[in-house]
């Protein structure tokens, strides 16, 4: 039994959802996002409440039933209040421009800077030299799109050189020891 499914979510003023056959559709101000759920799972729409339940009870359809629910819940608050994540460019001269909101050049100890286009519904602010904020209606979307600039070059272990999420915290490793005494005939 699923705690989390159980939950009903409250449609929030200006929000309108409707279900499909498998498929559930939320309209907003911030855009239109679409998720498809098992036939196992059925989701009603009624006086302002989504509810989600169980229509063939297994292990699987439990385990589907928590994670229909969040996918709901989530395109909900995307579509009213969107999500983000924030970037910070760590190294000397490392740093992000915008090109267009969708689009930002890195330029991140390569020998040539490297162009970063973000997919349709994804907005890229670079909010000083060193700082990115990745914002957009799609939970996953945007954080597919943030591991991705990530990806171009993760924080490196020695120095914590690299771009990371804002407040990620780095494991440093120590460097050489380094020759400490010659220990032989002098």
């Amino acid at each position: 039994m699923s705690r989390i499914g159980r939950k009903p979510i409250e449609i929030t003023q200006g929000v309108t959802v409707e279900v499909n056959g498998g498929e559930v559709v939320v309209r907003g101000p911030k855009g239109v996002l679409t998720c498809g759920f098992e036939k196992e799972i059925g989701v009603k729409v009624k006086e302002g409440v989504v509810r989600v339940e169980v229509l063939h009870e297994s292990k699987r359809s439990n385990a589907l039933w928590g994670l229909t629910r969040a996918l709901v819940a989530n395109m909900i608050k995307g579509v009213t209040e969107g999500f983000e994540k924030k970037l910070e460019l760590v190294g000397v001269g490392y740093r992000a421009k915008s090109v267009s909101p969708s689009e930002v050049v890195l330029t991140v100890g390569f020998s040539h800077p490297v162009e970063f286009k973000a997919p349709e519904g994804i907005v890229i602010n670079v909010v000083d030299n060193t700082h990115l904020t990745v914002s957009g209606a799609d939970k996953q979307l945007v954080g597919l799109v943030a591991a991705k600039i990530r990806k171009i070059k993760k924080p490196e272990p020695y120095k914590g050189k690299g771009i990371r999420y804002e407040g990620e915290r780095v494991r440093r490793k120590a460097g050489k020891a380094g020759k400490v005494g010659s220990g032989g005939a002098a």
